[in-house]
């Protein structure tokens, strides 16, 4: 076990660039490591054609939009899972040469050991900062909540007990406890669903959006938000 490990701690008195997927997790990450740390930007990783986000598959005018709402410029790439970590490496070491000396990530269940963002945050030079880690998944759904982030439904996997009524749904207290008596991690870590953050206190006004149709492929649903107004 490494002895350093300060994970939660990290971005404390520090320059960070967020790792940033427009869902609730790292939306949460960000707003504590913004009370501790300056924040520089964000980063986003795109798929290959550069249309979706990679891990919540956002379009890029809704992320732009919740960038420019909560304050903080974009490190964006286009990537495949071939040469995804070249570029997320690329945008750290910009991030650097910009004055950042943490990556703030809003993981909560990661290895001590093999811990990929230890490993790319090193060999560029920076530190790691994980304010959500170890934390219990009910607690970190609640402070969001209590803060009043506004998040909605985009992607249910439907072979894990969520359901296409999921989409579009928003996390309240009710709905967590009703995902908890389906059997449902309320943090979705296990892949169970994904968020978008719309609102909440770090955000100067909420962002518009139109909710589309559902599309399915395989195991999953998916409910695609358009920004109003484009």
């Amino acid at each position: 076990m490494k002895e350093t490990v300060n994970w939660k701690n990290g971005a404390h008195g520090h320059k960070f660039i967020a790792s940033f997927s427009g869902g609730k997790d790292s939306v949460l990450a960000l707003y504590k490591s913004m009370f501790v740390g300056e924040a520089i930007g964000l980063i986003v990783m795109m798929e290959e054609e550069g249309k979706r986000s990679r891990s919540h598959g956002m379009p890029p005018e809704l992320i732009r939009a919740q960038a420019e709402s909560i304050g903080l410029p974009l490190y964006t790439a286009a990537a495949s899972w071939d040469n995804y970590e070249d570029k997320f490496m690329a945008l750290l070491k910009h991030a650097k040469l910009q004055g950042a000396e943490v990556l703030v990530t809003g993981d909560l269940d990661v290895p001590i050991e093999d811990c990929w963002h230890d490993k790319v945050t090193q060999n560029a030079g920076l530190k790691l900062g994980m304010p959500l880690w170890e934390m219990d998944h009910y607690e970190a759904v609640k402070e969001f909540i209590d803060l009043g982030f506004i998040s909605t439904l985009v992607t249910v996997n439907l072979s894990l007990g969520m359901r296409e009524e999921d989409l579009g749904r928003t996390l309240t207290y009710d709905y967590i406890k009703e995902l908890q008596a389906r059997g449902i991690d309320p943090c979705g870590e296990g892949g169970e669903f994904h968020t978008t953050v719309i609102d909440g206190p770090i955000f100067k006004h909420p962002i518009p959006v139109r909710k589309c149709s559902i599309v399915k492929n395989g195991d999953y649903a998916f409910l695609p938000l358009e920004l109003l107004g484009n």
